[in-house]
This record gives C-alpha cells, sequence and structure tokens, in this order.
C-alpha cells in the first residue's frame, strides 16, 4: 500500500513539474516592453501637493486615471540646485545633473564667452515659422545624450521623437540632439508654433495647417473659473495683495477679461499666463499625434510635452491663487482629452506615459510672514552696497568681479594672480564675508566643490548643480522662504522641498499598479524608462532605476 502511495506521488509530482515551469515563464516579466508611443509629460512649477491638494475636484481620466491604475512615485525630489526650467527639462530627459549634461541654468554667465548665454539659443540657426529671432535655438549647450536620443540609436532612426512646448527650452531640450522636430509657441501678434532651422527648413504641412486654423485665436476670450468658484475651497482668496495682475487690471480677479487686456499683454503672449495656454499645448499635440503618424507601428516612438502655463500662473499669482487651482482643474481635462485620443488612435495598453515637473515652487513669502512663518525677500541694493565697500577695502581697485548672476560669483582669476593670492583664499573670504548678510544661510565656494565629496544634505544638492567648467567661484544659498523676487507671485530655484518635491507618475504598458514613499530622484526618470525599453541609458546617467516601477 505504501510503495503504491509513493509511486502515485511521484507521478503527480511529475505531472505538476511542467505545469509550474510554465507558470513560472508566464509570470516573467519579458526583458523589454515595446509601447507604441511614449508619452513624456513635465508639468512646469508643478508641486507634488497639487495631486493631494485639489485631488477632490479632478475627474477619473486625468491625474486620477495615472494614480489608481499607475504608478506614484510619493517622495520624489530634484537632487540639484538652482530648480529652474533649463536645468529641469534636461535632468529628466538625461538622467544626470546640471553638473553632467551642462544646463546649470535658465541663462548663465559664460567664462569663455564673457557673456550671458541662454540654455537654448543658437546663432548658427535661422528660425522656422517666422521672420523673429525665437527660432533660432538647438540643444548644444547640453552636453550628454538623452533617452530621446537613445531611443533614436536603438531604433536605427526609425522611431520618431517629437518634442512641443510654450516655451522654446521646454521643447528643445526634451527633445535631445536627434529628435525629428520640436516645436514652441510664438506668440505677440502671430500666435503661431514654429521651429528651428536645426531641425528642418520649413514648417511641415500639418504644422501650417495648424497655425492657419483658428486653434490659438479660439482662446482670445474671457478665462472664467471651470467650476463654481465658491467650490475652490482648497486656495487663497480670489482678491488679496499677494497676487500679481495682468496689464490693463484693477484687480486680479475672476473673470480675466482676455478680449479686453489683449493689447497690453502682447496679444497671443497673454495666453501663456492662462490656464488656455495649456489647451493650446494639448491641441497642438493632439495633432501631432495625428501629423507625425505617432505610434501607428510596432517602433516605439516618443512624443515630449511640456506644459509651460501653469508656470507662468504660479509666477504671476502664486501658488495659492484660485488661478493656479482652476489651472490644474483644467490640465487634468486635458490630460483626459490626451489620454481618450491615445487609447482610440495608438490603442489602450499600447502606449506608455510619464508625468513629473521641471521644479516646484515657494508660496508668497509675503503671505508666509503674514501666517507668521519665516519668510522674507533679499535686499539686493543693501547687500550690493556692503559688498562693494567690502571689497573695495579688501582687494582696492582691483576688479575681481566678473559676473554676478544666478546667486553665483564669478571671479577674475588673472586679477587676482596679478595680486598675489589664492583663488581659493579669495573665494573663502567673500563667502564668509557674504555669511554676515541678512537671508543668506550658506556659502559654498568652486574650491570646495572640486574638492569635497558630499551624500547628503544640502551640500549634496548643492554639488550636483555645479559644473567644474560653467559654474561660479562662490555660490549662495538663501534662507529658507527667502527670495529675490517681487512681493507678488510665486517663484522657485532654491534646494529646499517646495521646490524639490515633485510628483513622478508611470502609466501604461508595462507598470503595474501601485506607490513607493521611497526616496526617488529627478535624474531616475531616463533609466527607468530605457530599462523598460531595453534601450542603452543616456551617455552621462547618474540616476538608478526605480526598481518597483520594474517589478
Amino acid at each position: 500500500m505504501k510503495k503504491y502511495i509513493k509511486s502515485i506521488l511521484v507521478l503527480g509530482i511529475v505531472a505538476i513539474i511542467p505545469m509550474l515551469q510554465t507558470q513560472a515563464q508566464s509570470n516573467k516579466k519579458p526583458i523589454k516592453e515595446s509601447p507604441k508611443l511614449v508619452v513624456g509629460i513635465v508639468v512646469d512649477q508643478m508641486r507634488y501637493d497639487y495631486l493631494t491638494r485639489f485631488w477632490d475636484h479632478y475627474g477619473d481620466g486625468g491625474f486620477k486615471r495615472m494614480v489608481n491604475q499607475g504608478f506614484n512615485c510619493k517622495n520624489n525630489h530634484f537632487n540639484y540646485t538652482p530648480t529652474s526650467t533649463g536645468p529641469g527639462h534636461a535632468s529628466v530627459y538625461t538622467g544626470t545633473t546640471p553638473s553632467t549634461h551642462g544646463i546649470i541654468g535658465n541663462n548663465w554667465y559664460d567664462k569663455v564667452s564673457g557673456k550671458v548665454v541662454y540654455c537654448a539659443s543658437d546663432d548658427n540657426y535661422s528660425s522656422v515659422g517666422t521672420t523673429a529671432g525665437t527660432g533660432k535655438m538647438s540643444p548644444h549647450r547640453m552636453t550628454v545624450s538623452t533617452i530621446t536620443d537613445e531611443l533614436r540609436l536603438f531604433t536605427q532612426k526609425r522611431g520618431k521623437v517629437i518634442a512641443l512646448a510654450l516655451k522654446d527650452r521646454g521643447a528643445v531640450l526634451p527633445g535631445g540632439h536627434m529628435a525629428n522636430a520640436a516645436y514652441w509657441f510664438n506668440g505677440g501678434a502671430e500666435g503661431n508654433w514654429i521651429s528651428s532651422s536645426y531641425y528642418m527648413e520649413e514648417l511641415p504641412r500639418w504644422v501650417k495647417n495648424f497655425n492657419a486654423s483658428d486653434a490659438a485665436a479660439s482662446y482670445k476670450k474671457p478665462w472664467n473659473t471651470l467650476k463654481d468658484i465658491k467650490t475652490y475651497q482648497e486656495s487663497g482668496s480670489d482678491d488679496n495683495v499677494y497676487e500679481g495682475m495682468f496689464n490693463g487690471e484693477t484687480a486680479p480677479v475672476f473673470p480675466h477679461d482676455l478680449p479686453a487686456i489683449w493689447d497690453n499683454n502682447s496679444q497671443f503672449d497673454l495666453l501663456r499666463g492662462t490656464a488656455y495656454g495649456n489647451s493650446l499645448t494639448t491641441d497642438f499635440a493632439l495633432a501631432a499625434i495625428d501629423g507625425e503618424d505617432l505610434g501607428k507601428d510596432g517602433i516605439t516612438d516618443f512624443l515630449a510635452i511640456s506644459f509651460s502655463s501653469t508656470d507662468y500662473v504660479g509666477h504671476q499669482f502664486g501658488v495659492n491663487s484660485k488661478e493656479i487651482q482652476d489651472t490644474y482643474l483644467r490640465l487634468d481635462k486635458d490630460l483626459e482629452r490626451l489620454f481618450d485620443v491615445l487609447d482610440k488612435k495608438v490603442g489602450g495598453g499600447e502606449y506608455l506615459v510619464f508625468l513629473s515637473a521641471d521644479h516646484g515652487a515657494v508660496d508668497v513669502p509675503a503671505y508666509l510672514k503674514d501666517q507668521k512663518l519665516p519668510a522674507g525677500y533679499m535686499d539686493s541694493q543693501g547687500m550690493s552696497t556692503k559688498f562693494k565697500e567690502f571689497m573695495s577695502y579688501t582687494y582696492g581697485e582691483a576688479d575681481v568681479i566678473k559676473n554676478y548672476s544666478n546667486a553665483q560669483f564669478f571671479l577674475d582669476h588673472d586679477v587676482i594672480r596679478n595680486l598675489d593670492l589664492e583663488v581659493k583664499d579669495v573665494q573663502y573670504a567673500i563667502g564668509q564675508e557674504l555669511l554676515t548678510y541678512d537671508g543668506i544661510s550658506r556659502v559654498f565656494t568652486g574650491y570646495q566643490m572640486q574638492h569635497n565629496e558630499y551624500s547628503r544634505g544640502i551640500p549634496y544638492i548643492v554639488q550636483n548643480g555645479y559644473n567644474q567648467k560653467r559654474s561660479g567661484d562662490v555660490i549662495l544659498i538663501l534662507d529658507p522662504a527667502v527670495v529675490y523676487y517681487p512681493k507678488t507671485g510665486s517663484t522657485h530655484g532654491s534646494p529646499y522641498a517646495y521646490d524639490t518635491h515633485v510628483p513622478l507618475l508611470f502609466y501604461g504598458k508595462g507598470i503595474p499598479q501601485g506607490s513607493t514613499v521611497e526616496r526617488t530622484e529627478i535624474n531616475d526618470i531616463a533609466p527607468t524608462i530605457a530599462s523598460l525599453l531595453g534601450i542603452a541609458f543616456p551617455n552621462g546617467t547618474t540616476g538608478q532605476p526605480i526598481e518597483e516601477v520594474l517589478e
């Protein structure tokens, strides 16, 4: 009997083994995902808490769809300073920080030419779609490849890359060096989407048709709230002293009569500072999907979209304004509109989306002060006067300072050596002086950045933003919620959590449902997407793939 039972068990095990092997094979993730289309979304100046603050107002098809059906990295941060648009977009797409990719600001002092340069400007190319100089752009100042470049290389240029944003830098940098096209909005009296001869000699037919339509002109209408303003309990009062106004307005309140103030605000440029700018961007993105046949075959394409109006509205009205709340509720509708079209034209489950931001923003310091929170504004004039007196007393008439920008001092090393001084000693002396000024929290020198290796805290964040060839000699860090800015509206640029904590959502093909509160960093996005697609990491990558997204 025992022998019989033993035989039955052996036969049962033998029969089960192939089943277990088949199940194990079916549970294995494929070596790579092959979505027909990757959509990268950067929401300019989006704090993480905009997801949670306005959650009850969102519909099911936009932000909630990504959170509920995708993966939410709740503790995602920028790991460098300055937190601004150019460096933000470059870091998302290169998988590294300004210390490596070279985009150390929107503008910076160039040590070689002795001039201030713009992160995307390039006089070697001409405008396409306008006679203005606003199209003379390229990604040449970005010194490494992007995830979009690597996709182009991997697919032997058969996978298309299209990038678009109201801001030129929000399109040029994500598109990388090999984009098929990058487009941005030219306002003023034109109201057209344009490009650069870096990408093409003339606009494609679909872009010309879009520009010839009334798409942009259709938003020349009053901007009122999407919902009853009384339900906007998640933001401050509509009329307050912490908000800026459009030219021609007497109060910063809804409704904003755009037709009445159109000419006072550079006509089509006015749309940038309203929720309508994001809707226009969505319109153009949908036209790009059709016009470029994105996601139509088995070779992965990439559409990079940056929603810029959120930044303009935040700067004008502040992060606690009714305007910012309405802008996000309308953006939620635009995302739903985008996803619905992707479902129909690319196919549900056939595309992959990530959404993040290029930086966050501080609440209006004047408002924080009135709430008895530590905050304030730098006295730039007083600081300048005191600093000039120090420099004159210490170094006489020698012109030691070449430039001050992006909270960095650039020194003339030749002048310093002619004074028989060491550059590191001058850096240190200037730093010690600046530490005595109100509003300045810390000072770092170029010598410190080059000779030390920091692994945590503010020094780590500063070092990730320090580029040996491009950054200054003395770097200032202001106190939390202390800014160089007018007393209305919000700004950004610091290493503090209000500027570094931004959303990171993944949704679509190959993405599990879930969330994590483990810290992720902005340069983790590109290697995560590269790992999903099975392509090479951008060549300057310093981030790490996010394991939970890949499980």
